[in-house]
């Protein structure tokens, strides 16, 4: 695999067509745009399996000096695309003096939750309600675009280990813990009071994607429940410490 900067034409449209393919009906990266933000400085790159690109990403410079990540997609799945990307824009950023970036992500997607906090040691910093407003992609359609902000803080000792591949392990929730939303039997989100709770633990569905498609009302309860255990959580003073293997945002009070 190999992950290079995108600078031909030929090139930014092939990425403008993947990630249409993946937001599909939606065009999220016309050229235009993957043109305009190369030409500010931004980040723009693809990942290729010989010559045919397999993934691709757009970042925009941000007013303080960081670079926001604003697309990522990957066309083919289990083979570490999406993390060699990172590598590859940590690396970019870092030689142009770029200490930060940030990125969004839906909460809700628990592989996603685990790839941003635990592989690459990202931070939480904030939850933002229907951030995109109505999505009509078939990723996220019919349900409110709540994001959770996190920040990459690239020469931070946990990035640099995550990056080197040897990203700590965050154990299960323990018995000091409080879950304050699981997963039922059925699927749905099951809510418990945290009743004054140092630490806290909040859960997500299994496969997001599945539930709209097969089940949009239990999909928005999720949505309802999450944003009110896990910003509520962020709201009132915690701090998200980590995120487990099976599905558990990990929060501490910072207070």
């Amino acid at each position: 695999m190999d992950v290079r900067e995108l600078t031909a034409a030929k090139d930014l449209y092939t990425a403008s067509a993947l990630l249409a393919e993946i937001w599909r009906p939606t065009d999220p990266m016309p050229f235009e745009m993957l043109q305009v933000t190369r030409h500010i400085g931004g980040y723009v790159a693809g990942a290729f399996d010989g010559s045919t690109m397999i993934g691709a990403c757009a970042a925009f410079p941000t007013a303080d000096g960081g670079l926001h990540s604003h697309i990522t997609g990957v066309a083919v799945q289990g083979r570490g695309v999406g993390f060699a990307i990172k590598v590859h824009q940590r690396e970019w950023a870092l030689e142009r003096g770029i200490p930060t970036i940030s990125w969004t992500f839906d909460p809700l997607a628990r592989r996603n939750a685990h790839f941003n906090l635990a592989k690459l040691a990202a931070r939480a910093a904030a939850y933002l309600e229907d951030f995109y407003g109505d999505m009509p992609d078939e990723l996220n359609m019919g349900d409110p675009s709540d994001r959770l902000l996190v920040e990459w803080r690239l020469d931070s000792p946990e990035v640099a280990a995550a990056v080197a591949g040897t990203s700590a392990t965050r154990p299960e929730p323990g018995d000091d813990m409080v879950i304050t939303l699981a997963e039922d039997t059925l699927g749905r989100p099951e809510r418990h009071d945290p009743i004054g709770a140092a630490a806290v633990a909040v859960g997500t569905p299994a496969d997001i994607t599945t539930l709209r498609a097969c089940g949009p009302d239990i999909a928005r309860e999720w949505r309802q429940a999450q944003r009110a255990a896990l910003g509520g959580a962020l709201a009132g003073g915690f701090h998200v410490t980590g995120f487990t293997r099976t599905g558990y945002y990990l929060l501490e009070c910072a207070r």
